[in-house]
């Protein structure tokens, strides 16, 4: 079904009042819960990002990860280097030059300097690069359930969105090939979705990656697919890059960056892997939308890649660890189902047995437990039923942590009647 639903009729024309594309990111055609709309949820649950003094599970624990060590001497070599206060909008060419390799070397895939931008994190490289490509009307295919802004972004754009199902709760999660094949028929433009998955951390073999990059070449569509957990990936699990597949490096459009795996989230660094056209296109609206990404940032790309293997495997073990006691403690809720996958810092939970919205739980994990979650309503309609959380914190208060949130779960649990 599509998404993207008219205009509400109730739009203020005042002075100051929200513009209609805004407007269009509530997302009116959708619910939170019965009755309530998915901006009115979110601001009941103040999900603004901030926190509002409770332990937020919705992004990484920064402080007990820091990003590596080296990343604040370099920004102060940086910023005393007055020269690099300002560089072309696409980039400094020096740093996209010294990137070219290890991501070619990443990617299994040549890559030029002249294939990349880098843009005020990967939520920038998300927006802007649909910004650059997407025209009103255009019709997007979107995982379900997905990122939650890239959904809210192509409101914004007015693009028609159709949503591929994922099939998550199986050994081997897959986006339903068999809807894709379908809506191919419907001349998309684009195809989105993320790899690893954000909310529920799937990662897709190499059969499925393949089938899609087969699917584009003869639907003659583009392909962007976020990355950005591309190297938390638990078990030595085998990842399969898109741009490698037979005529994706001429179709596929890749979005990855350091701030999740490197926690270098606050320094807005991201990076866009597309082709030459793609790149010459996203630069102007960089131009406009931002000028650059922070110019003193983007020389910390130059180690980004290298010489981290220590790092990078040291925390990915502490992130399993947590991820391991998570699951523990979860595991003695009655009726809760978890479907752990083999990638990023994120555990999809299914509450659908307990008879309550997303909406209603989340609230009471703020009030009982303390604890922001990510409802799934955020993430497309397949996500209702489900709350995501970030195990990317520090031990001893993630444990206590989850003592509450078991306590407070199980509270809907025992309302539901359920007890094993």
């Amino acid at each position: 079904m599509t998404t993207t639903a008219p205009l509400t009729d109730s739009v203020d024309k005042t002075p100051g009042s929200p513009s209609e594309r805004v407007l269009r990111t509530h997302l009116p055609q959708r619910e939170a819960a019965p009755g309530v709309s998915v901006r009115a949820a979110d601001l009941s649950l103040r999900l603004d990002g901030g926190g509002n003094g409770l332990l937020d599970t919705t992004h990484f624990d920064t402080v007990r990860f820091p990003p590596p060590p080296w990343v604040a001497a370099d920004m102060a070599a940086a910023i005393d280097n007055g020269a690099w206060a300002y560089s072309p909008y696409r980039g400094d060419p020096t740093v996209l030059e010294a990137l070219s390799a290890p991501i070619s070397a990443f990617l299994g895939s040549p890559v030029a300097s002249s294939n990349l931008a880098l843009t005020p994190g990967t939520q920038g490289a998300l927006f802007t690069t649909l910004a650059a490509l997407v025209n009103e009307g255009d019709l997007v295919l979107l995982a379900d359930p997905d990122y939650l802004f890239c959904e809210r972004i192509l409101a914004f754009l007015g693009a028609r969105v159709e949503r591929v199902p994922l099939v998550f709760d199986s050994a081997e999660p897959s986006l339903d090939l068999d809807v894709l094949e379908e809506l191919i028929l419907q001349k998309p433009k684009l195809l989105l979705f993320s790899h690893p998955n954000n909310p529920t951390g799937a990662v897709y073999s190499e059969a499925m990656i393949a089938r899609v990059a087969e699917l584009a070449v003869e639907g003659d569509f583009l392909v962007m697919v976020d990355e950005l957990y591309s190297r938390l990936v638990y078990e030595d699990t085998p990842f399969h890059h898109l741009r490698v597949q037979p005529g994706m490096a001429e179709r596929s459009i890749t979005l990855l960056g350091p701030s999740k795996t490197e926690s270098m989230s606050g320094f807005r660094i991201g990076v866009i892997v597309a082709p030459e056209a793609v790149i010459d296109t996203v630069e102007q609206c960089l131009a406009m939308t931002s000028l650059r990404a922070p110019a003193y940032s983007q020389h910390l790309l130059a180690r980004w890649l290298v010489d981290d293997h220590a790092f990078l495997a040291e925390r990915i073990t502490e992130l399993e660890n947590l991820k391991n006691l998570t699951i523990e403690k979860l595991s003695t809720v009655a009726g809760l189902v978890l479907t752990p996958q083999k990638a990023t810092a994120y555990l999809f939970v299914d509450v659908s047995a307990f008879g309550a919205t997303d909406v209603e739980i989340a609230g009471a994990l703020q009030r009982e437990a303390q604890v922001i979650v990510s409802p799934g309503y955020q993430f497309g309609a397949r996500g209702t039923g489900h709350f995501r959380i970030c195990y990317a914190r520090d031990e001893a208060e993630w444990e206590a942590a989850l003592d509450l949130m078991v306590t407070c779960l199980g509270a809907f649990a025992a309302r539901a009647g359920i007890t094993s």
